[in-house]
């Protein structure tokens, strides 16, 4: 009987996503779900095999194996040491089909927390708690820029207790991402919308990684797509009228790469793979410029619940994908 229940209530978060038809029990169930979590035989065997798979996908034909190598010898999400980044003969090897740019929106914190029977704060920390391993599953791979979506300008009418104790959590959060000194941390986003000593700590944490040769990690808080834009024009136009230009001359020869210049990203790649965790599948306006191309990725876990093996299929999808960009 006990077995049975811890199944049904498991089998609702399956996933990260819960079954409306099947009996909720929020103690019972996250028992089974953190034993769900553990590393087990099987879910390894399955890792493996999405690691293989990848693989294939992402090797030039006639590199596929060297004589006497099977086809475990090299695994694209193998464990690196702290900073440790690919050689660039192996990153140019897996970048034919891996994204250089991985956006992610990190959404569910509050439906994942709901699913426990949780207050939104525990989702929250959860999902930031999240972060630092995720960066982990990437740095191996060669990919060099992810952009995280953690709070959009929406986000903002938030009631006032749940956005402060969000906004202590992002700062935590980026803190401690910096205190790694594993990645180039970039705060993207109208922090003028936030209060100064959040806006304090994301600065100091962007400068205190401002050296660092790792993984770029672009920090989207209180972000919004067509604010970029907006924001992007605005200083082209202040940019040209300071250079003494004429207004009517401004608007007959603006050009995409002068928003370019003044976007938030301005001189990275733009992101060839956006995923969204949650189920929901619209982008919301993250990275509305960049994302003209963009591969699109939709899972069904919330973030707190991601795992490598999703982050896996996301980039088995995007490696099979004939990506011909209108050409």
């Amino acid at each position: 009987m006990v077995f049975r229940d811890a199944y049904r209530s498991s089998w609702r978060i399956i996933g990260g996503v819960p079954h409306p038809s099947l009996p909720f029990r929020p103690k019972l169930a996250a028992a089974v779900w953190a034993d769900m979590r553990l590393p087990k035989p099987l879910y390894r065997v399955y890792e493996r095999q999405l690691e293989a798979e990848l693989r294939l996908l992402t090797e030039p034909s006639g590199q596929r194996r060297g004589e006497g190598e099977s086809r475990n010898d090299w695994r694209p999400t193998q464990r690196a040491a702290p900073g440790q980044r690919p050689t660039a003969a192996e990153r140019d090897r897996r970048q034919a089909r891996l994204p250089r740019h991985v956006g992610v929106i990190l959404d569910g914190n509050r439906r994942w927390a709901a699913s426990f029977g949780q207050p939104a704060a525990t989702g929250h920390r959860q999902g930031a708690a999240k972060i630092e391993e995720f960066l982990g599953w990437v740095e191996p791979l060669g990919i060099e820029v992810v952009t995280l979506w953690m709070l959009s300008t929406d986000n903002l009418s938030r009631s006032g207790a749940e956005l402060e104790a969000l906004l202590d959590i992002i700062a935590d959060a980026v803190t401690s991402l910096a205190a790694a000194n594993r990645w180039r941390l970039r705060v993207v986003g109208r922090l003028e919308l936030l209060p100064d000593d959040i806006v304090e700590v994301l600065r100091a944490a962007e400068t205190a990684t401002a050296e660092n040769e790792g993984l770029q990690v672009n920090v989207a808080v209180g972000y919004g797509g067509r604010a970029e834009i907006a924001d992007a024009v605005r200083a082209h136009l202040r940019e040209q009228v300071a250079a003494g230009a004429e207004l009517a001359d401004v608007a007959r020869e603006i050009d995409v790469a002068d928003i370019d210049r003044h976007l938030y990203t301005a001189g990275q790649p733009e992101p060839d793979l956006v995923i969204r965790t949650s189920g929901e599948q619209r982008i919301g306006g993250f990275l509305m410029w960049q994302s003209a191309h963009s591969e699109l990725y939709f899972c069904e876990a919330y973030w707190p619940g991601f795992r490598r093996v999703d982050f896996l299929r996301a980039l088995r999808d995007y490696a099979g994908r004939d990506r011909r960009l209108g050409r």
